[in-house]
């Protein structure tokens, strides 16, 4: 397969519009790397952009070392499947799958090889002879996969490719694409929209917003070490819960609360430069203990009270929403304890200490052993080193339309 590069590649519309703000990624030959993000945040037009179907503002492209920001589409060795399928009603399965090679002279020998062996990795060879209409839509997805699969590119990309489907189908259609995956041992770069996807399908995730790359790394890696608040709130479900307060000694005082949550040595030692100064306490809601658990007591010098609202069922867990003041809580728990929580009004519950993470509340930049000094004035989001916590302090956008006048200027 192949290796991707980018380089400080930007993307600027006409009207000044910049949709992608120096995206740089080394993709390694067999990796699955997967785009995630809110709409509008970039992650498809940088797909197209790797594609040939939007041209490249600023920076440089390069696939198995060869530098591709001109080369045309079909030079690329690509191979894309898109949210529709694309199907040719007209045409069976075989047809369908066939057809790239047909128009490239492949000879029927050799394009009978490839349709049948694409089948069987995707479990289609009992429907080659049907057409898309007596398929279902997780079979048509299939065969989106194996009209690419043919065609043996040095890249797959895919973008949204299972936002069609439903619920159930798209649980499965994860899995056999990760199944896909690891037998044709393709590079794959794949768009979503959907946290739960990247996470369980990634070998790494890039997460953006507005264009910026906000952190890149292993999905574990992400979930416990994110970036920023935007990537802690965005990776994860429920989101992360916040608390913004003050530190005082060896305690941190959540605003509209009483209670006092006692840090760790070393948590103390991490936030030095924060005595007296205002931060933000995160904490997923899976590693939050209720009072009526058996591990509660070993917690409850970080416990605090909140005010209890619905109640989501879901079967083995329940997701309790409460809130502290104006601030939203999530509690996930076994459901054995939803029985407990009729006809309270307020219920306490502690963190699990070594699963706290803490922010700037200026930049909202994550703080770290290595990152911990204090920032007043917020700052501007800017691309991530690969699984490392980045620093508050951030260089200002360049403006790359001027660059771009400049540069024709010459």
């Amino acid at each position: 397969m192949a290796t991707v590069k980018l380089v400080n590649v930007n993307k600027v519309y006409d009207g000044g519009v910049h949709a992608v703000h120096d995206f740089s990624i080394d993709i390694q030959d067999k990796e699955f790397i997967v785009f995630v993000g809110p709409s509008g945040c970039g992650k498809s037009t940088t797909l197209r952009m790797i594609a040939g179907l939007e041209e490249i503002s600023y920076g440089e492209l390069y696939i198995d070392g060869k530098l591709m920001n001109s080369a045309a589409p079909k030079d690329r060795d690509i191979a894309m499947v898109f949210q529709s399928y694309a199907l040719y009603p007209q045409m069976t399965v075989y047809n369908n799958m066939a057809y790239a090679l047909k128009l490239r002279k492949v000879p029927k020998a050799e394009i009978d090889e490839r349709v049948r062996a694409a089948a069987e990795i995707l479990k289609l060879t009992p429907y080659l002879d049907r057409k898309p209409r007596a398929l279902s839509g997780g079979q048509r997805q299939r065969v989106a996969l194996g009209r690419s699969i043919v065609r043996r590119p040095k890249v797959f990309l895919m973008d949204e490719p299972l936002s069609n489907l439903d619920a159930k189908l798209r649980v499965a259609m994860r899995s056999e694409i990760v199944r896909i995956h690891r037998e044709v041992g393709a590079t794959t770069i794949y768009v979503t929209h959907d946290q739960i996807e990247a996470m369980t399908m990634a070998s790494r995730i890039v997460v953006m917003r507005d264009g910026f790359i906000q952190q890149i790394g292993e999905p574990d890696y992400i979930y416990q070490y994110p970036a920023n608040m935007f990537v802690a709130g965005f990776i994860g479900t429920p989101a992360m819960n916040f608390l913004h307060g003050t530190l005082q000694g060896e305690y941190f005082l959540p605003d509209e609360s009483r209670d006092r949550i006692k840090l760790t040595q070393s948590q103390l030692e991490m936030l030095k430069n924060y005595q007296g100064k205002r931060l933000v306490y995160g904490i997923r809601p899976e590693n939050l203990v209720y009072e009526q658990s058996g591990r509660y007591e070993q917690f409850a010098a970080q416990s605090f009270e909140v005010s209890r609202g619905i109640v989501e069922k879901l079967g083995d867990i329940i997701n309790v929403h409460c809130t502290l003041g104006n601030t939203e809580i999530v509690v996930k728990m076994n459901s054995k304890y939803g029985s407990g929580l009729e006809g309270k009004p307020n219920i306490r519950v502690a963190a699990e200490s070594d699963y706290a993470r803490f922010f700037n509340e200026s930049t909202t930049m994550a703080i770290t052993p290595e990152n911990n000094a204090y920032e007043e004035t917020p700052a501007r989001e800017e691309p991530q080193e690969e699984s490392a916590v980045p620093s508050p302090v951030q260089p200002q956008k360049k403006n790359f339309i001027e660059v771009f006048k400049a540069k024709f200027k010459k």
